[in-house]
């Protein structure tokens, strides 16, 4: 594939795969010679680096969100991040969802334990590796700040 000639079919599938930016799907295609895989591998990189630039930013919004499963255990967590546009956003109501989920199938007692674990519906990744393909989606830092569950 000549570097310059990318088609829209293949960047739209990669978006679809990666979440990642049209621009940012377009110039890895190039940088990749048009292999999907090697492209995806370079957005996944360049998200990672994104991912430790946001890092230190301050996330001042947030959400509390709950689950109860089977009426026997009840997950609270709060979720941060930078702008109330980005808390409101799908990715990081999905990443919500999918974290109280997290705790109510496998507990935890510190955010740092329960970001290492194993991620339920897909053991290859973790929870951070969750949260930090929510970081490159929306642009902004997002934190897993209190969370309690308990059982009866």
């Amino acid at each position: 594939m000549d570097k310059k000639t990318v088609s829209t079919e293949t960047v739209q599938k990669l978006r679809e795969m990666t979440g990642a930016g049209v621009m940012d799907c377009h110039n890895a295609l190039k940088e990749a010679n048009g292999d999907l895989d090697a492209a995806v591998k370079i957005i996944h990189e360049k998200g990672f680096s994104k991912i430790e630039k946001r890092a230190g930013r301050e996330t001042g919004a947030g959400l509390v969100r709950t689950y109860i499963h089977n009426d026997r255990i009840g997950v609270l967590l709060e979720l941060r991040a930078e702008t109330d546009f980005v808390v409101r956003s799908e990715p990081f109501q999905n990443l919500a969802r999918e974290l109280t989920m997290q705790l109510a199938a496998v507990g935890s007692k510190t955010a740092e334990e329960f970001l290492n674990q194993p991620y339920i519906k897909d053991e290859s990744k973790t929870v951070k590796d969750l949260v930090g393909e929510v970081i490159a989606k929306v642009g902004e830092n997002v934190s897993v700040g209190q969370f309690y569950r308990i059982e009866v």
